[in-house]
């Protein structure tokens, strides 16, 4: 049974946990608006464009050094198509950029430790490529 001391004990140590993450998040959240503005210009500079393997791999990195909501990644996903981008780089971009987070791996690793943080991007940067592979083929098919 839940009492109003343990309860209270476990507000303040939420409390404490989030106030101890808050500049984390601060930085974090003010780093990834930056990448995001980049990733036009790094289209337009020829990051993608270079064969399916290359282009799914620069997409991934894209992917990865940012993080957003797959509802953003689906409207950047179409204007990367609109701007010719090959769709295993479209799919492989938006795979890290739901699942990947480089920028947010410091406020990860407060609260889930670096090692649990770097096998878990290092993981879904791999299966980034893995399911923009499978997918394509699929549609392809």
């Amino acid at each position: 049974m839940i009492t109003i001391g343990r309860l209270r004990d476990a507000g303040g140590k939420t409390c404490k946990t989030f106030w101890r993450l808050l500049p984390v998040l601060i930085g974090v959240l003010l780093i990834a608006s930056l990448i995001v503005q980049l990733i036009p210009e790094l289209v337009r500079l020829g990051l993608l464009g270079h064969g399916p393997l290359l282009e799914m791999l620069g997409a991934d990195l894209l992917g990865s050094l940012s993080t957003g909501q797959p509802v953003v990644s689906y409207l950047l996903g179409g204007e990367l198509r609109q701007a010719g981008v090959d769709l295993y780089a479209i799919t492989a971009f938006i795979v890290a950029w739901v699942t990947v987070g480089i920028i947010p791996m410091p406020a990860e690793a407060v609260m889930l430790g670096w090692r649990f943080t770097l096998v878990r991007n290092l993981i879904a940067f791999i299966m980034a490529i893995v399911v923009a592979w499978i997918t394509v083929a699929t549609l392809n098919g």
